[in-house]
């Protein structure tokens, strides 16, 4: 890895500085806004303060019911809203904030406005709106200067020079703007308007804004500081508003990044219309639809969902979420979690720069094609789980250009592994692939040096396999047909075998040699042996008809399977070699492949690998034989297929016939195994006791082989 020390660095750089300068040019923002919506989605919560701020609609459902029940046209008449306003103070509301403009004399006359008006005078904690949008209109700044005040009485802002007195009516009179009668008896006035983002959605709020330089604050503030009371004073410091004991980040045009506490819906919410059905039904004793209590302690917002009113805002949430909501994001993050921060550039450009990094050092550490595309999912999810967890903390990375300079690392390593070890590793690969197993080309591409005489000693399972009679198979068919017929019964055995991680050794005409656990360790590799046998046999039988038809005769396999030590490795001479077994355990493999002629079996596996493979597969117990060269008896067995596999015969009668027999019992056993015609092993078995039992040779269950 030390050689790739360099390159990596270089390319992490590289692509870091790439992902900057898009950054720089503006490249990325509508990418980083989507992602920015993907991750709110992700992992917008309530907090603590969620169900103490409640929201009523004027919904669609409430023109309808005003329209339907009453003819209201719109706008509806003000003094409607007084039942609204009352049964929020019935209810014991903290505050009522209304996103409602009331610009204009009310055109039911005076009498109306000054039902709304006593309404809201009556009203603890009301804030009402104005629309701030002259030209110049700037966020505050500590160099800024004036305050805003209820009602003649200022909230003063320290942090500014010169804190101003004023009635903010006098600075909207100064400005040109328009404050009705409804409105001369209210609480504060609170701006209602703000600038979404250039693609639209609304993500970030300006706490404060200015006019005539005396700082306005937003509704939802308002909504705040009245709720707070004289402890809510507010401060302004560089990148920064102290709202009471609460900082309020603020970016360079002094906007406040919201966290959102989810959709609209988070926030139980009434309808306009069955709060005014309410309040009507208490004053006439009946039952409320809702129930006052609903309200008690909490903040209320009063705005307008129904689409004709034209007030619904794209969030990151929604497409078509009440302008109201916003205002209620803005009060959760002051009395919740607070607002977010946005991660500052000499945090998020070392970050950027070392995922970057990261990403190239693994492309260039890998050796294998999975290799790099391990790097690839290991590396592209994090920029964002790294946006969602600063999300969770309360900060604001920038993903798009993390994820910008990891892909960009990613394929800088790629190309680099290409143009430089690839081509060697392409050579390897096309030299040696019609030689070698995949596993063995891999390790040499690994390790070249491997090239060599010699080897090692490991435990491996061996697989012998040839099929049945194919010598007479042989003969009857014409050179083609027997070379396509090779071709496809070894092509369909081979790729069972390596699917299962068995290296391939040789073909012997037709016979298969294979192992488990060279050159790579595979930890279950007895288990997987026996499976690979038993897809064999599978994959035979199912083609057995078309191979019936081809050849004139049934084709069956012979397989041997045993475990043990043996040495693995080159073998050969020095111009040509093999990677092969060597070793007593893979003359047994061998003796038991043929070992299957004696009892009728197709598959005959040693008592070790049997115990190696342990409860993933279902056995028969054939006795124990002695093969030639060998002195000591081994017990074998029959594999039947997997443990889970539903046609498995218990063979109990087999068994019981096969304890008589080790019993010592040749005449009882020969009767048990006659009774079982169907069964090759227990024909052999009958006959054998038979013949013992009048005098033959002596039989305790082993099987003497004389032959391979």
């Amino acid at each position: 890895m030390g050689r790739r020390a360099r390159p990596a660095l270089l390319i992490g750089l590289g692509a870091a500085a790439l992902a900057a300068a898009l950054w720089s040019a503006g490249v990325l923002g509508a990418w980083e806004r989507a992602a920015w919506s993907w991750r709110v989605r992700a992992a917008a919560a309530p907090s603590a303060a969620t169900p103490t701020i409640k929201l009523i609609l004027l919904d669609q459902a409430s023109l309808d019911w005003g329209s339907a029940q009453n003819g209201w046209s719109w706008p509806w008449p003000r003094e409607v809203y007084a039942p609204l306003l009352d049964f929020c103070v019935r209810g014991g509301a903290r505050t009522v904030a209304f996103d409602v403009l009331f610009t204009e004399p009310s055109v039911y006359g005076v009498e109306d406005d000054a039902a709304l008006g006593a309404a809201m005078a009556r009203t603890p904690g009301y804030v009402g709106s104005v629309f701030l949008a002259q030209p110049g209109a700037a966020a505050a700044t500590p160099a800024d200067q004036s305050g805003w005040g209820p009602r003649g009485a200022a909230w003063t802002c320290a942090g500014l020079d010169e804190p101003a007195t004023a009635d903010l009516r006098q600075a909207l009179a100064a400005g040109g703007a328009t404050v009705p009668v409804a409105e001369a008896a209210a609480g504060p006035l609170a701006n209602v308007s703000d600038v979404p983002d250039p693609d639209g959605v609304y993500r970030r709020a300006r706490p404060l804004r200015l006019l005539d330089g005396r700082p306005v604050p937003s509704l939802g503030l308002a909504a705040y500081l009245l709720g707070e009371g004289a402890g809510a004073d507010l401060r302004l410091e560089p990148g920064r508003l102290l709202v009471g004991g609460r900082a309020v980040p603020l970016d360079a045009d002094g906007r406040a990044l919201l966290r959102f506490a989810g959709p609209a819906s988070v926030y139980e919410t009434f309808s306009a219309a069955a709060v005014i059905q309410s309040e009507l039904r208490l004053l006439e004793g009946a039952t409320p639809v809702i129930d006052p209590a609903a309200l008690r302690g909490c903040d209320v917002l009063f705005g307008f969902s129904a689409p004709g009113l034209l007030d619904l805002r794209p969030t990151p949430l929604s497409r078509v979420a009440p302008g109201v909501a916003l205002h209620a994001a803005v009060l959760d993050d002051l009395r919740g979690d607070g607002f977010l921060r946005d991660a500052p550039p000499a945090a998020v450009w070392p970050v950027t720069a070392l995922l970057a990094i990261v990403a190239a050092a693994l492309v260039l550490a890998g050796r294998k094609a999975w290799h790099g595309l391990a790097a690839i999912l290991v590396t592209l999810p994090l920029p964002p789980l790294l946006g969602v967890g600063g999300y969770a903390l309360g900060w604001w990375f920038p993903v798009v250009p993390a994820g910008v300079a990891t892909a960009a690392a990613l394929g800088g390593g790629l190309v680099w592994n290409y143009a430089t070890e690839g081509r060697q590793r392409r050579f390897l690969k096309q030299a040696f692939r019609h030689y070698l197993s995949p596993h063995v080309v891999e390790r040499l591409i690994a390790d070249p040096g491997q090239l060599r005489l010699g080897g090692e000693r490991r435990e491996l399972t061996i697989m012998f396999s040839d099929l049945a009679g194919f010598t007479t198979i042989s003969e009857a068919l014409d050179p083609v047909a027997l070379t396509e017929l090779l071709n496809d019964f070894l092509t369909d055995m081979t790729d069972i075998v390596l699917e299962e991680g068995g290296t391939l050794d040789k073909y012997e005409g037709d016979a298969i040699i294979a192992f488990w656990n060279a050159p790579l360790e595979v930890p279950d590799h007895a288990a997987r042996a026996c499976h690979a046998a038993w897809r064999c046999q599978q994959q035979l039988a199912a083609r057995r008809e078309e191979f019936r038809a081809r050849t004139g005769h049934e084709l069956r396999m012979r397989v041997g399977l045993h475990t043990g030590p043996v040495v693995v490795g080159n073998m050969g001479s020095r111009q040509r070699f093999n990677y092969t077994v060597l070793g007593d355990a893979a003359n047994l493999a061998s003796r038991l492949e043929g070992a299957n002629k004696a009892f009728g079996t197709a598959t005959m596996i040693s008592g070790v690998t049997r115990a190696a493979a342990g409860a993933t597969i279902a056995v028969r117990d054939l006795g124990a034989v002695r093969v030639v060269g060998r002195r000591e008896p081994v017990p074998v067995f029959e594999l039947l297929g997997p443990a889970t596999a539903a046609d498995i015969h218990t063979f109990d009668g087999y068994h019981g016939a096969l304890a008589l027999c080790r019993a010592g019992d040749l005449t009882g056993a020969a009767a048990a195994f006659a009774a079982l015609p169907d069964d090759p092993v227990a024909r052999q078995y009958a006959e054998r006791c038979r013949e013992s039992a009048a005098g033959g040779e002596p039989f305790d269950g082993v099987w003497n082989l004389t032959s391979k």
